[in-house]
């Protein structure tokens, strides 16, 4: 059963999440932007989520008549299963340019229909993605996890995707359901955003894009979603965040230092 983020009238925002089974892989959640005949999936995930994901789908649309296939980025646990929603369903791949060559390494190369023609491919500056007569904003966020990073603003229900922006590592079978304490949620996410976060230059930049937006919610591809004042704590937390190369030194890349061995054939 997926979890309703928004739906008034023909137009709806659904959350599936906790797909992956056990410990095989990290947890993560898929979107369906559903206005009236015509849906979007969100970052549907690798193999190991296809077939669970498509029995959870089915209860919304008919998983074969998805328009576009949304991909904010390049990860296997976005798109690596880009080769069965291409074999099975007329969508069309919504990714950066900068990946519209990488993407097809996962498609064997014996499939048909499966060319350039079914790409739909965003330059770096964000498109307007057409869904109906609804729109879809693909947004700049490069070097935030990924160098062709995109998030995704469903204007209708003004809901941001961000992708891995945002994300919290929370355990396997944990309910779903809006951040209400955010201090008390931050050390699930802060790790991961000082490791995979490029700068807080770049997090600056995208805080203030996501305030211009003023968005009804934030809803991560791992974690929980984020609403009110949860969502105020987490932009001025991202705003002040050192990550990546800010937490670099030259202490990092010494030869010396390395000393753990990894077990291999002697």
């Amino acid at each position: 059963m997926g979890f309703v983020l928004y739906e008034s009238g023909e137009h709806s925002c659904i959350a599936y999440n906790d797909l992956v089974r056990g410990d095989d892989g990290v947890q993560a959640n898929q979107f369906l932007i559903k206005h009236g005949t015509h849906s979007a999936l969100i970052d549907p995930g690798g193999s190991l989520l296809y077939t669970p994901l498509m029995l959870a789908l089915g209860r919304n649309v008919r998983p074969h008549q998805i328009d576009m296939i949304l991909c904010s980025h390049q990860d296997p646990d976005v798109i690596g299963s880009v080769d069965k929603w291409l074999l099975y369903t007329q969508a069309k791949v919504v990714c950066s340019r900068l990946w519209g060559r990488f993407v097809p390494h996962l498609v064997p190369h014996y499939m048909e229909n499966a060319g350039s023609e079914r790409y739909l491919l965003v330059e770096d500056e964000g498109a307007r993605i057409p869904l109906g007569d609804a729109d879809v904003l693909a947004l700049p966020a490069h070097f935030m996890h990924s160098v062709g990073n995109l998030s995704f603003y469903d204007e209708t229900s003004r809901i941001l995707f961000p992708g891995d922006i945002c994300s919290g590592l929370v355990a396997s079978g944990r309910a779903y359901g809006f951040v209400e304490d955010f201090e008390a949620y931050r050390p699930c996410m802060e790790g991961f955003h000082r490791r995979y976060m490029a700068s807080n230059r770049v997090v600056r930049f995208w805080v203030d894009m996501v305030r211009e937006l003023n968005p009804a919610m934030i809803v991560p591809q791992h974690g929980m979603p984020f609403r009110g004042d949860a969502q105020i704590a987490l932009l001025d937390w991202l705003q002040r965040l050192e990550c990546g190369v800010d937490l670099m030194k030259q202490e990092h890349y010494r030869p010396q230092v390395i000393r753990s061995v990894v077990p291999g054939l002697r």
